[in-house]
């Protein structure tokens, strides 16, 4: 009788389980390096664009990575990524960055991001608002890329943008430019 019972009210937890977001890293310079290798640790399958063979290999990013070297507007152009993917450019420099942003800008993509400074981003924006972009798609970007931390190293702005792909992953970010909630314990 006691068994009956205590089966009877047993709890069963499900947790949903849902395949690894993709990400696509374009740039596989120092930031680069260390998002693909920090989200790839943390779950996500990750794809490195770059057309320099140094930067974008195998032996640099170990296994699990997908390793492509090929001219980032051409290969976006020539991919469909899935409108649930994750899209971070971090380029060597800002014609890059632009050519990289004007390719997936009007893309639907779950998260779009771009490094730089304020200005660099304003001037990004400028351009591409001048080219006929509409500013509805812009205030999509995250840009500046990363969670303010006060990051400075590569590793330490690697760190800030893994942390804002989680947190958008999971809800907590929903908007660009919106502060991720607190993880403080407020007590009770």
């Amino acid at each position: 009788e006691a068994r009956r019972d205590a089966a009877q009210h047993s709890l069963v937890f499900v947790e949903p389980l849902e395949p690894s977001p993709e990400l696509y890293v374009f740039g596989a310079g120092h930031v680069g390096y260390h998002v693909g290798k920090m989200a790839h640790e943390v779950g996500f399958h990750v794809h490195v664009i770059d057309d320099r063979e140094k930067f974008a290999s195998i032996d640099r990013f170990g296994d699990g990575i997908d390793v492509i070297v090929d001219h980032i507007p051409a290969w976006i152009d020539a991919h469909q990524l899935p409108p649930t993917a994750y899209a971070v450019i971090v380029t060597r420099g800002h014609t890059h960055d632009l050519d990289a942003m004007r390719a997936l800008a009007s893309r639907p993509l779950r998260y779009l991001g771009l490094i730089g400074s304020k200005a660099k981003v304003k001037r990004i924006f400028d351009a591409l608002l001048e080219e006929g972009l509409s500013s509805d798609l812009l205030r999509n970007v995250h840009a500046p890329i990363g969670l303010d931390i006060g990051a400075i190293t590569p590793q330490e702005i690697g760190v800030s943008i893994v942390a804002e792909l989680i947190a958008v992953k999971h809800g907590k970010v929903a908007d660009p430019g919106a502060p991720a909630v607190s993880m403080r314990w407020e007590g009770a």
